[in-house]
């Protein structure tokens, strides 16, 4: 089974168990975005740098806690990634509503969705279409 077709159960548990690191499951869905994205158009913005940056500092957590015996303590989105719709607000990152009025809007704060996933560590790979 490829990486980026894991449930987010299965991921996790992987990564607690330290079989696959944040970087390398980011890695796969970064690419399988590129192979597929031409077709499926899903993403307005993509965040590759930023995405590889959180997965690297979820992948020190991971291992701090494992080196410590305190994987069960991790909160449980820690070096997940997803997309998130691009109607919700993500500081810094470009948010548009796929309107062409707010196509270089950048919001200077998160939604409280999005603060509460960064609490979590998941890692944002980018925002996705909405129609």
């Amino acid at each position: 089974m490829a990486l980026y077709e894991l449930t987010a159960h299965e991921a996790r548990d992987m990564l607690r168990r330290g079989e696959i690191s944040a970087t390398e499951l980011t890695q796969a869905v970064l690419d399988r975005i590129a192979q597929v994205e031409d077709k499926v158009k899903a993403y307005l913005t993509l965040t590759p740098e930023s995405a590889l940056a959180q997965a690297a500092e979820a992948d020190k957590r991971l291992q701090e806690a494992r080196n410590a015996g305190e994987e069960d303590t991790l909160p449980d989105l820690l070096g997940i990634p997803l997309a998130v719709k691009d109607v919700i607000s993500t500081a810094g990152i470009r948010t548009t509503c796929a309107s062409r009025i707010l196509e270089n809007y950048i919001p200077p704060y998160d939604a409280t969705v999005v603060r509460r996933l960064r609490e979590q560590g998941v890692v944002i790979v980018g925002k996705t279409n909405t129609d």
